[in-house]
Formats: structure tokens, sequence, C-alpha cells
């Protein structure tokens, strides 16, 4: 029965941490469901929290004058896959100003030289993977993703240090919501890449690196804020990390499109007969079917009343992103990958959201959203139209219990060789 709208419900038990942790994509959607509410409130480390779902929840959630992100993020992904002191802590014009400087990396021209630099790095790979047994995509496509974000982000990257590096930025995302030893690798990690990245910009504003003008190195190492001061080495690594870290975190993304080729070999001849109209709708679907990111945290910023229920000042929030990307009140059959969805679908901010929703520079969606579309298209039509490879017996099934979640095979290809 659906509860008083000037109740939120509670769930019982003194915290639900690991609840959570053991179901990250479906445990907010699953007890919005039981409760009948688009709200309600648990314990996520000892601390009183609120659970959102939803694409009229999404908009609540991205106002900024009822959330801010200072604060909300808890310490431990800061210091592994986030980094303290970037843009997804800021807000008002301080977040408006950071967030252009990122902005004006995504031209269309920037992203083309990106997919092109990409493509050919696949290329180099698959010249090597035709001579391996078995190739486990999702390693591979670490060092891939590194040497290609490098390059066009102007990040030296030395031939013996690319497997290092890949490691570093990878352990970012792949090992932040572990527990234990391989969070405290996630954080080492961190910690050597933030080093590393920051005695880069204090060599590119010495002069001895010369990044390309309209790279991220470049405008990041030399971006001034309001005050006209640059950024600390440490938060232009941590900023410059957040252009190398989730590039490479698209490895997740390319291994679900693998998989969803696999699983659905039907649309194949689609792929390589039709305009690049339903590529872009298959990779779409690839972001709104397959888990990526579960939920997005908020900070309310003063108190306020939805539908009738209560938001108390300090209260911290999450919104169930994966769960609103598969909201049956708006997806029609959404737990059917089905590409043909987005073919005449109208863009809208608050129901597709894997990436975070509301607008790109106003709120906290990801400014590398175009990025992640223009990459996945064209790793798509590479595996599609520029690779032969087959996929042996594995499992396949997805493992939901792990950040990110991903076959619990990893994806394993074999014979594979260039068309």
């Amino acid at each position: 029965m659906p509860v008083s709208i000037h109740h939120i419900p509670r769930l019982g038990g003194l915290d639900h941490t690991m609840a959570l942790m053991r179901d990250p994509y479906e445990f907010i959607s699953r007890q919005c469901r039981s409760f009948g509410s688009e709200v309600f409130e648990m314990k996520l480390l000892l601390r009183r929290t609120l659970c959102m779902s939803g694409a009229e929840a999404a908009q609540v959630f991205y106002d900024p004058a009822r959330f801010k992100r200072a604060g909300a993020a808890p310490l431990r992904l800061q210091e592994s896959l986030l980094g303290v002191g970037g843009v997804q802590g800021l807000d008002g014009a301080e977040h408006t100003q950071r967030k252009q400087m990122f902005l004006a990396l995504m031209s269309s021209e920037r992203l083309q030289q990106l997919a092109a630099t990409m493509t050919d790095t696949l290329v180099a790979a698959a010249e090597r993977w035709s001579s391996m047994e078995q190739v486990v995509l999702y390693d591979q496509l670490h060092e891939v993703l590194t040497r290609s974000v490098c390059q066009w982000a102007g990040v030296p990257l030395r031939e013996q240090e690319v497997t290092k590096r890949a490691r570093q930025l990878s352990a970012m995302f792949d090992r932040a919501g572990a527990i234990g030893p391989p969070h405290w690798w996630s954080r080492h990690a961190r910690n050597q890449a933030e080093r590393w990245i920051a005695e880069i910009v204090e060599e590119i504003r010495a002069g001895k690196i010369d990044p390309p003008q309209e790279s991220a190195a470049r405008r990041i190492a030399f971006y001034q804020d309001s005050r006209g001061q640059r950024l600390n080495p440490k938060i232009a690594a941590v900023e410059l990390l957040n252009v190398l870290r989730p590039t490479v975190a698209l490895s997740v993304y390319i291994v679900f499109m693998v998989h969803a080729l696999h699983l659905h070999p039907e649309y194949r001849s689609r792929l390589r007969q039709q305009d690049g109209k339903f590529a872009q709708a298959f990779v779409q679907e690839v972001r709104r079917f397959y888990p990526f990111f579960p939920a997005v945290p908020a900070i309310v910023r003063e108190s306020f009343e939805w539908k009738g229920m209560p938001f108390e000042a300090g209260t911290r929030v999450l919104l169930d992103l994966h769960g609103t990307n598969h909201d049956p009140g708006v997806w029609k059959d959404p737990s059917r990958f089905v590409p043909d969805r987005f073919l005449d679908w109208q863009d809208d901010a608050y129901t597709f959201i894997p990436q975070g929703g509301g607008d790109h520079l106003r709120n906290h969606r990801c400014a590398g959203e175009w990025l992640s579309i223009a990459l996945l298209q064209a790793a798509l039509e590479f595996f599609v139209s520029k690779l032969s490879y087959a996929l042996p017996e594995q499992e396949l099934e997805i493992d939901r219990t792990r950040l990110p979640a991903l076959p619990r095979s990893r994806l394993v290809i074999s014979n594979v060789r260039l068309i």
C-alpha cells in the first residue's frame, strides 16, 4: 500500500551499508518498490541517509537550490575514486567555472581525434592479441585506453610505464568500492597517480613539457579560478585524473558492448548496413541497460518538502541511477535489451541518467558524457567491422555484487584477427 505522503518510510535495522554493498545496483529500487515510495530512509555508514529513485526524484535531486555536493561523497571514495578537491565536490559559481574548463575539452573535433587515436591503438593491440590463445578483454582495454587518453590529453607516457599507469588508473574505479586490501590498493594507486600527474603539471608550468594548446594537460595546468589563481599542483592532478580515470573506466562499457553483441548477434548486420543512427541507439541502450555506477550522493542545502515529505538540511541523499534507467513507468520492458527504443527517443535530462542528470554545465551531470558516447561508437565500429574474434566457453553472467559490475570472466575472446 502507498505510504502517507507526510511520512518517509524507514528501513529497519542499525545500519544498511553491507546490504547496499551486496546489491549495489538493485537495493534502492527494490526498497522503493516495497515501500511504494520514491524515497525511503536508511543508515549508511551509521549516518541517516535518504534514498531516491525515478525521474521526478532526479529532477528534484539536481536542483542546486535544494542540494549541494560539498561533503556528500564518503571520504573513502574521495581518497580512491574521486580525489579530494575536484569538481565533483564543488557548488555554485566555483563549480560552474571549473566545469566550463572540462566542457571546453569536449569539442566535436577533439572528440573525433580521441576516437581516431583509440581506434589506432585498438588496431595495434589486436595485432598483439592475434598471437595470444585467449585475451581477457577487460584487462587489455585498460592499457588501450590509457595509451589513447594520455596521448590525447597531452600527458607524457613512456612505453615502459604504460602497464604501471594503466593499473593505477584502473584501480581507482575497479577497487574503490571494495573492502580491506583491495580498497587500500585503490587509495595507494590514487596517491601514486596524483604524485605522477602533479609533477607533470609543475613541469608544464616550468616549460619543461609543452603539450598541445587545446590539450587537457595544458588547460588544467594553466586554469585560473575567479581570483586569478592557478590550482595547486595536487588539485590540478586530481582534475587531470578526472579526464584520464573516467576514460579508462569506459573499459567497463566496451566489455558490456561486446557482451551485448554476443547475446544479440541479430544486430550485427544492422550495425554494418545502417548509418550511425542505429549505432548510437545501440550505444545508448548499452549505457541504459547495463550496470555502471549505481548511485550518486548529495547533501540537502536547506530544509524543504517534496510531495509532502520532509528533507532536512544537512541530510545525505542518494539518487538511484541504475534504478531510474530501469523504471518501468518510463521504459517499456526495461529488463530487455532493445536499442530501437532510442531511435525516436526524445532527449530527457532526468529519465536517462547513466552518468548523472540535469544540465551538463549547471548541474553535476558528467562533463565527459559526450566523450563516452564518441569512444563507445568508435569501439562498436571496431568490434563489428574491423575485428574477427570468438568467445570461448566462459562465465558471461554479470556479477552485480562487484563495483563496477562485470561478466564473471571479465570477457574472454579468442581467435582474434583484423579484418
